[in-house]
């Protein structure tokens, strides 16, 4: 793994935006019939370091078993299944996802990015927000979460 930082703020808001592109995704793949499973496993894979080390991930809408640390229990927080209180956060399915409040860090050895995410259903006119925080690590040209916590806002 690199340790070096040279994420800049192109990259990291190029990152904010493939995140969100791919949570729609996986939730348009299961309204089509596609494989969302395999499609959410791309995602987990593309966006947070696993494959690099811990990763620490404290999803949203978790009550019972707060974090989800390693991929087996990232992917079912995204598309249910393995966790009991998980309903598969990514097959909501979000119609939009916007970003505001952007506040971004990169220091020495530390990239962070953090915000407010508005995120719009198919089948309700509320929207969710809520606030979260990604600390990015790159490994060679890879841009992954290594950290992220988010929770509701009210």
């Amino acid at each position: 793994m690199t340790i070096n930082n040279d994420i800049n703020q192109i990259e990291i808001e190029d990152f904010l935006k493939s995140w969100k592109d791919g949570v729609i995704d996986i939730g348009r793949a299961s309204e089509e019939g596609n494989n969302y499973q395999e499609k959410a496993k791309d995602f987990i894979e593309k966006h947070y370091a696993f494959d690099l080390g811990k990763v620490l991930f404290k999803p949203t809408y978790t009550n019972e078993i707060v974090f989800r640390n390693n991929p087996k229990a990232a992917l079912s927080y995204f598309i249910g299944n393995d966790i009991s209180e998980d309903s598969g956060f990514a097959l909501k399915p979000w119609r939009v996802i916007t970003a505001s409040d952007i506040n971004i860090l990169i220091e020495d050895n530390l990239s962070a990015v953090m915000g407010v995410l508005k995120l719009k259903s198919y089948n309700a006119d509320e929207e969710d927000k809520i606030a979260f925080t990604f600390i990015l690590v790159r490994n060679n040209a890879e841009i992954k979460i290594k950290i992220h916590h988010s929770s509701a806002l009210r």
